[in-house]
């Protein structure tokens, strides 16, 4: 977002990236309401990014968090089964080709962020449980707490979006 400033003497205004930085906001404010994962945490910062993602991405920085419009969106854009991804590179290509269409000489702060949170939780790998080795046995329908079962390295928007589809839910 550029500055509101109409006084070209100065030159080389500070560009301030104001739409992801209200995203992240409200995606903190979503996750941290849902008290579901210390924020200290790398499942917390993937549930920020693939939240603050798919904020900035729908274009939704009107009508406040609260909207039951906005969290309708948001709810069905992280729901199980979407295809997330897909719509994230996608919406990240149509905004950097609609910023070269317009002379874009200078670089968008908010989507060079946007692009570096979704590199983030690309090439981030995390150990998560393997839901699909997963399942109740006849033998032992609830397994003992202890046994954490099979594990998979997995990229971290795999948590993150589910994390940030329940805070979404419990707010």
């Amino acid at each position: 977002m550029r500055p509101d400033s109409t006084d070209n003497a100065g030159g080389g205004d500070l560009l301030v990236p104001m739409a992801w930085m209200y995203a992240e906001y409200v995606a903190d404010e979503l996750l941290r309401t849902g008290d579901l994962m210390p924020p200290t945490t790398l499942e917390y910062r993937a549930g920020r990014h693939a939240l603050a993602l798919t904020i900035f991405l729908s274009g939704s920085s009107a009508g406040g968090p609260r909207s039951g419009a906005r969290m309708a969106e948001w709810h069905s854009l992280t729901a199980y089964g979407t295809s997330w991804p897909e719509w994230v590179c996608a919406r990240l290509d149509r905004l950097e080709a609609l910023a070269f269409e317009a002379g874009g000489t200078v670089r968008d702060p908010d989507l060079e962020l946007a692009g570096a949170a979704w590199r983030w939780l690309e090439e981030t790998e995390m150990l998560a449980p393997d839901l699909d080795a997963m399942g109740p046995t006849r033998e032992d329908p609830c397994p003992a707490a202890e046994e954490e079962g099979p594990k998979v390295w997995t990229p971290a928007w795999q948590l993150g979006l589910p994390l940030g589809h329940l805070a979404i839910h419990l707010f």
